[in-house]
């Protein structure tokens, strides 16, 4: 019998079958002796395969995925940790204060899904908390990924209607990430009233968010598709890409890279480099090419207490 994870909690998985019958799981045996290099070998949006085993219903088959987000943590471990699968559409959560989320962390998020065929949408939020001048940094930013063709939406999740941001949603199987106090259980909670999850104030010691959700856990919305609410995430290393394919995952140094002088240009101290012109004209954003250039050494920290 076919069906979706829909929550992992340790060893246990819950599960919806095609015929939306949700059933508790767990593994056969063998998916803990696999040569398995993330640290979760099923994880949600994940469609598998289940056998009844006398009372118990086992997860005995992993079907081929379409996609997946997956990350290192920076700095704490090479272990790869796949945060969801089979994704239409990831809403990454962006806030400017309370906490604070840096161009290092968006370009990241953006590079590893772009490389893992995940589309996405930037959700700024908070826009009720900030400031004329950070007012004029969300517009700055806003305006510079919409150039490079992402959908961009500005709101205050607390206040605003989300209509525009449903119908964006719906049909699909959405998931929804970012740091933790962004807002991700709170727009989880509007979109599908009754859901009740729990949220936190920011720490008022570190202007952080506390965690409130633990696992990942897909709920289906009323008008259509589905959410996928996830833990925060602090750092997002890149997993499994190579250096001289970066700027292929970077729409718009992709789109100019054929006009460099050399076919293996890195866009860092070669010569007649296009990208570095067009970055001089202004049509690239120098906050993206600087964190293209930490991503090429690992080094997301130039970033990593500023806004832009």
């Amino acid at each position: 019998m076919e069906a979706v994870i829909v929550k992992t909690t340790g060893k246990i998985y819950s599960v919806r079958t095609l015929e939306g019958r949700f059933l508790s799981c767990i593994l056969k045996g063998k998916f803990r002796t696999k040569d398995i290099k993330s640290t979760n070998p099923i994880v949600v949006g994940d469609k598998v395969f289940l056998e009844l085993d006398g009372d118990n219903w086992m997860i005995v088959d992993l079907l081929k995925r379409k996609n997946q987000i997956i990350r290192k943590s920076v700095n704490l471990s090479k272990q790869t940790h796949i945060i969801a699968a089979n994704i239409d559409q990831a809403i990454l959560m962006i806030t400017l204060v309370n906490p604070i989320t840096t161009t290092a962390f968006i370009d990241r998020f953006l590079v590893s899904a772009n490389a893992y065929g995940v589309d996405v949408i930037l959700l700024f939020n908070k826009k009720d908390l900030y400031n004329n001048e950070l007012l004029e940094d969300q517009k700055y930013l806003m305006e510079g990924y919409r150039k490079i063709g992402y959908d961009v939406i500005s709101l205050s999740v607390l206040n605003d209607n989300l209509s525009e941001l449903k119908d964006l949603m719906k049909d699909k199987v959405n998931i929804i990430s970012g740091h933790s106090g962004v807002g991700k259980s709170t727009l989880v909670n509007k979109l599908q009233p009754g859901l009740n999850i729990e949220t936190k104030a920011i720490s008022s010691n570190h202007q952080q968010g506390q965690h409130t959700t633990t696992f990942s856990q897909l709920y289906s919305l009323d008008f259509g598709g589905d959410i996928i609410d996830t833990p925060g995430i602090k750092g997002f290393g890149l997993v499994n890409i190579n250096k001289n394919e970066l700027a292929n995952y970077m729409p718009e140094f992709f789109l100019f890279k054929n006009k460099c002088k050399f076919n293996n240009c890195i866009h860092h101290n070669e010569p007649d480099c296009y990208i570095k012109y067009k970055l001089e004209e202004g049509d690239i954003l120098q906050h993206r090419y600087i964190n293209y250039l930490n991503m090429l050494n690992e080094d997301d920290s130039v970033y990593r207490n500023k806004v832009l």
